[in-house]
């Protein structure tokens, strides 16, 4: 009798730790939505990290002693690594083969500014991809790609976007930004906003599908940042230096660097925001560069740098983390490039693309989920301003007809053409055939600015996107994030070749400086038969501003607290022509300092 009652103990026993682990096993599946279903069925979240002007070795993942990068650095250790991945020399056209896995010039990308960095509107995105297999989509930081709607990132397939569309920003501290067509004021340094963004969208969409493009403008100069993450490099002593050193910036290096740690910092919070949310096991998360180093650093000994097609402006990190299907620790040898990234992240998310143009791309998931991937070898072009080279797996062949075996020499130090004519004539036939159906063919039809979309309330016209006349000058040679002075004689003018996409009134409010003794400046806007005029009538003369933050002089232009002012409401009617903002009258030395025009549509 007892051994029956002490075996009717031990079962409840049993029975009530089976219940208890079973209780706990529904707890744990309905707190994290992926384990509960298995990973079935349920597709995965998918961050895209792109820096700006951050070199394949600015991450301690590479060897680099100078800095240290953990959080970029476990995206490798947890995830995959590509070992040779490619992507353009400067920044537009990364962010076009990205977009579009197609190479830049198919998209009409054939500069950084004054619209040539638009992406074609015939090209589909991979926001585009996501949205309409239902993700909810964002985009936060450096767009580069089109400013006026419908080439804006709301009309790229974005829901959301807090960021600028220019190619560089004159000041990352609190700088006037735009969230979805809207000018609005940053708050704080802009990777570290940007960062909140990002953070704030998945926090409001965890238990929605989401497409996040978070894209820093860092490294990129003006070289300025936070206190906290410069006063560890300022006046150190570097372990490693460039090929070259007596070309090597060590201020700019220095800058650099600190920047590239507080990028790691701000990976670090979003991939802590993945495991709060209990959303890391099924997001995608991939990071890369948009071109080489912005400056002469240590980067692997590699030659070349930004604005290059030789192998140091043009190969970057790419490091795929996703711990629900990704090995980790898994290296992948095979030459891969940014116009894969599109296919690639479709692929693993399932989701169908219905591109309406042939992918240049391929997709990389037999390479990340396969131990033993069936591949076929492939060439990868590199291009900017008519240069072109051209890698195999193993050689390279320079803009300039010389061939490198990379596997050897990734510092392109030996010529090795004469070792290996077959080879040699073979890219050179390959470089000669891409430039006559890409790089030679006549480039995109003339694009006016477009105003007024049907869809969308905001148009912006920057003095980047002008043509000045008369005596009017930019104020830099780089014409992102410029303004226009000496405006001093009537006849000057400043104009648009537009696009009116739909008839209507619209609200023209023109951001400006203007100094005391030059305030009575009557401005006038004109299109084809409309016009509208206004006097300026308030003094707004601040000081330039940058200076102060740069940890190293700029090349670009100094930046100002530009002035909205409303000129009024000017009916557009639909059709073509050049806008013009002029002024009538200048009764001081000058009229105004011009930074942007808006046009709001008038309900």
């Amino acid at each position: 009798r007892t051994e029956i009652q002490y075996n009717v103990m031990k079962r409840t026993l049993i029975f009530e730790k089976l219940l208890r682990l079973g209780l706990l096993v529904v707890i744990l599946l309905e707190a994290d939505p992926v384990a509960a279903q298995g990973n079935k069925g349920v597709r995965p979240n998918v961050i895209v990290i792109l820096s700006d002007d951050q070199g394949w070795g600015d991450l301690s993942l590479h060897g680099n002693r100078n800095l240290n990068t953990p959080y970029i650095d476990s995206l490798a250790r947890e995830g995959v690594r590509f070992e040779r991945f490619y992507v353009c020399p400067v920044c537009s056209p990364t962010r076009a083969e990205f977009l579009t896995g197609r190479y830049h010039l198919r998209g009409g990308v054939r500069s950084t500014s004054a619209g040539g960095e638009r992406l074609d509107l015939d090209e589909a995105t991979i926001a585009e991809v996501f949205r309409d297999a239902g993700y909810a989509t964002a985009a936060f930081g450096k767009w580069h790609n089109g400013m006026q709607y419908p080439y804006h990132p709301n009309g790229r397939g974005f829901d959301e976007f807090y960021g600028f569309c220019s190619g560089h920003w004159g000041n990352y501290f609190s700088p006037p930004l735009e969230h979805n067509g809207r000018i609005v004021p940053g708050n704080g340094f802009v990777a570290d906003d940007f960062t909140d963004r990002a953070i704030e969208f998945i926090q409001t969409h965890r238990q929605h599908p989401f497409f996040i493009y978070l894209a820093y403008n860092t490294p990129h100069s003006p070289m300025q940042v936070p206190e906290r993450f410069w006063k560890k490099f300022a006046g150190r002593d570097l372990a490693m230096r460039h090929r070259d050193p007596d070309r090597e910036n060590l201020q700019h290096t220095l800058a650099a660097l600190a920047l590239c740690e507080n990028i790691d910092w701000n990976v670090g919070r979003i991939l802590k925001q993945l495991e709060d949310s209990q959303l890391a096991q099924n997001t995608i998360v991939a990071y890369f560069c948009d071109n080489g180093p912005n400056g002469a650093r240590w980067n692997g000994g590699m030659k070349g740098r930004k604005g290059s097609t030789d192998e140091g402006g043009v190969r970057s990190p790419l490091l795929i983390r996703w711990p629900a299907r990704l090995a980790a620790g898994k290296k992948i040898s095979p030459i891969s490039a940014a116009i894969d990234l599109l296919p690639t992240l479709a692929d693993l998310a399932g989701v169908p693309v219905s591109a309406t143009q042939p992918l240049d791309g391929r997709s990389l998931k037999p390479l990340l989920l396969e131990s033993q991937p069936k591949w076929m070898d492939r060439l990868i072009f590199s291009h900017w301003r008519g240069r072109v080279s051209v890698r195999s797996q193993r050689f390279c062949l320079d803009h300039q007809g010389k061939l490198f075996d990379l596997a050897n020499d990734p510092a392109q130090r030996r010529e090795v053409q004469e070792q290996y004519p077959a080879e040699h004539r073979r890219l050179t036939q390959a470089a000669a055939d891409w430039k006559q159906a890409l790089a030679n063919r006549q480039p995109t039809a003339f694009r006016p600015f477009p105003i007024g979309h049907p869809d969308y309330q905001y148009t912006q016209l920057p003095a980047r996107d002008a043509v000045a006349h008369g005596n009017i000058r930019r104020s830099n040679r780089f014409p992102n994030c410029s303004f226009f002075s000496n405006w001093t004689d009537v006849e000057d003018f400043i104009a648009w070749e537009v696009e009116v996409l739909q008839s209507g009134e619209y609200a023209a409010d023109i951001y400006y400086t203007c100094q005391p003794a030059d305030v009575g400046a009557v401005l006038e806007l004109s299109l084809n038969d409309s016009r509208i005029q206004n006097t300026v009538l308030e003094a707004h003369n601040p000081p330039e501003q940058g200076a102060e933050n740069d940890r190293v002089q700029r090349i670009e232009s100094y930046v100002k607290p530009f002035k909205p002012m409303r000129l009024g409401a000017i009916r557009l009617q639909k059709g073509t022509g050049r806008l013009k903002l002029r002024a009538n009258k200048i009764p001081g030395s000058q009229a105004i300092d011009f930074r942007l025009l808006m046009l709001t549509r008038v309900p």
